[in-house]
Parts: structure tokens; sequence; C-alpha cells
């Protein structure tokens, strides 16, 4: 006989370093809340079913954060989840594990990127305020110049 706890257990997918789409390398981890729902399936159908659906849950990070870019990564982390979640409850059904919640905890981007991304964004920013400003002295000269016609 072996006893099988029925609660409902929480893994720490730790950090995966995964390739995206766009070839930029990130660091992700994740949360996988999962528990056993058939015990005789648990037993019987897979060798370790806490270490398989560990294993599964890391594996699948990887495989679709692969084929995802980095800007939605960051930026749809919900259907990512989603998505996560899908997969694993459907790989997981079989030997009696029933994956209740995936949630990504965290995205690490390599430092040189993240100072790429902070001298971009400064760029745009210091060229918006180029454009606001000629607007500005654009108005500027034909208010002079309006003024011009009126004293002559």
């Amino acid at each position: 006989y072996e006893k099988i706890d029925m609660r409902t257990k929480t893994y720490e997918i730790p950090p995966q370093e995964i390739l995206t789409k766009d070839s930029v390398t990130v660091f992700v981890n994740a949360i996988m809340y999962y528990k056993v729902r058939d015990p005789e399936s648990a037993v019987t159908n897979v060798d370790d079913y806490s270490g398989s659906a560990r294993l599964l849950a890391a594996t699948t990070l990887r495989n679709v954060l692969g084929t995802k870019n980095l800007g939605d990564i960051l930026s749809e982390r919900e259907s990512i989840a989603h998505d996560l979640h899908e997969l694993l409850l459907e790989a997981t059904e079989p030997w009696g594990v029933t994956v209740e919640r995936v949630e990504v905890k965290d995205v690490r981007v390599p430092e040189q990127l993240m100072r790429a991304m902070a001298a971009e964004a400064e760029a745009a920013r210091n060229a918006r305020a180029k454009v606001i400003a000629a607007e500005g002295e654009h108005k500027a000269s034909r208010a002079l110049r309006q003024a011009a016609e009126v004293i002559m």
C-alpha cells in the first residue's frame, strides 16, 4: 500500500532559461498548483506522479514561451498561464493528477538588454521632446510673421 496525499500541492518551477521567438534569452519561473484526483491512476499509470508533473511543468513552460516574442511574454502573462494550465491539465489527466492553476511568477531579462531598452526609451522621449519644441518654434515664427504683416 502507498499513502497518497490528496491535498493541493504547490510547486515553484525554478527559473528556466528560455530563448524566445525573437532570439532573446530570458529567465522565467512559475508556480503550479496540483493535486491527486484519482489515487489509483497516480500509483498505477506513472512511476512518480509528483516528479513527473514537476518535470512536465518545467518542460511545458520552456516549450510554450519559446514560441512567443519577448513583448508577448511581458504583456500576455495571463494568457500564457492559461495556455500552460490547459496543456498541463490535458497531459496529467491520465496520471490521476489535476493541475488546478499555473501562474507565471517572474520574467527576468538580461541586464544588457534592459540597458538597451532603457536607452531606446530615452531616445524616443528625446525625439518627442524635439518634435514638440520644433512645433512650438514653428507656431512662434508664424505668429511673428503675422505680427510683422500687421505692422506693415
